[in-house]
């Protein structure tokens, strides 16, 4: 099967930037903002993801990433989401931070693979950073997983927020266990129009213990983008989506227990599109309902 990138979507949809642009979002209207549950801080909706898209330290990915961070934060936007074991992302955020002066600006979260000392250090000398905003443990498996030394971290000021993290469904057991039970500040879980099993099981219970929500794969891996291939925005959607990217990002924000969507990408005019999923009027519920319909169709 042939595998068609958003690169190739746009392409072959012909839709270039300024008609993505065309919709009700605007730089006019106010962001889209949620409050993180266990603190009140507010964040805006759309961030970064950097799986994949930034692992090589070299000139190339830096000058890309330079591109892509100017652009989220030009736009009002601060979340980014890496980890110590998405190759040299680290290494490659710190180093742009460094350079544009921008880690005030942003709100940094990673993610150790174990509750290492010495991996932690290693993420904070990578990022260039004596703290980071959001300090989370990678791909829970273990429904007695303790968080203690994150606490620890926590309290000591190597963090200001904790939290826990899986992909993958055969996880969602333990993730609901650690989450009831130790209570972090953040779940990150993937989570799309296309795949809505976090839908029942994680997000009410984030609610339940105030814990803040991230959305990984917000397109599930490329499969929505393929799945509209050629085909146009429905004239009941345009109010609130100028591009399918917008369609899809949409759908997550409109669920109030959604902190922020963290789509990735390497091409600024990709992260402009995204980040106009942060402005404009939400789907309601009969319209979100309508959504799932609409893919469940296609």
């Amino acid at each position: 099967m042939i595998r068609v990138t958003r690169r190739d979507f746009g392409a072959l949809a012909g839709v270039a930037l300024l008609a993505r642009k065309a919709s009700a979002q605007n730089e006019a209207t106010p962001l889209i903002e949620r409050a993180i549950p266990s603190s009140g801080e507010r964040l805006p909706a759309v961030g970064l993801g950097t799986a994949r898209v930034f692992d090589s330290d070299d000139e190339k990915t830096r000058r890309a990433a330079s591109q892509v961070i100017g652009t989220l934060v030009e736009a009002g936007g601060r979340v980014i989401d890496t980890a110590s074991s998405y190759g040299e992302a680290e290494s490659v955020l710190g180093e742009v931070m460094a350079r544009a002066g921008s880690r005030d600006k942003l709100f940094v979260a990673t993610k150790l693979e174990s509750p290492d000392a010495a991996e932690l250090k290693r993420s904070l000398a990578r990022l260039k950073t004596a703290k980071v905003d959001l300090l989370q443990l990678h791909n829970v498996s273990d429904p007695q997983q303790l968080l203690a030394p994150f606490k620890a971290w926590k309290a000591q000021g190597l963090c200001r927020y904790i939290g826990i993290t899986s992909t993958f469904h055969g996880d969602f057991g333990a993730i609901e266990a650690v989450l009831g039970r130790e209570r972090p500040d953040f779940v990150q879980i993937d989570y799309s129009l296309e795949d809505r099993e976090a839908e029942k099981r994680i997000l009410p219970l984030a609610a339940e213990v105030k814990a803040g929500v991230l959305t990984a794969l917000p397109f599930g891996r490329g499969r929505l983008f393929r799945a509209v291939r050629g085909k146009a925005i429905p004239d009941w959607a345009t109010h609130f989506a100028g591009s399918w990217a917008q369609f899809f990002l949409k759908y997550l924000i409109g669920d109030q227990r959604v902190t922020a969507v963290i789509p990735g990408t390497a091409d600024p005019s990709h992260m402009a599109d995204n980040l106009g999923a942060m402005r404009g009027v939400l789907p309601d519920q009969d319209e979100r309902k309508r959504m799932v319909a609409f893919i469940e169709g296609l």
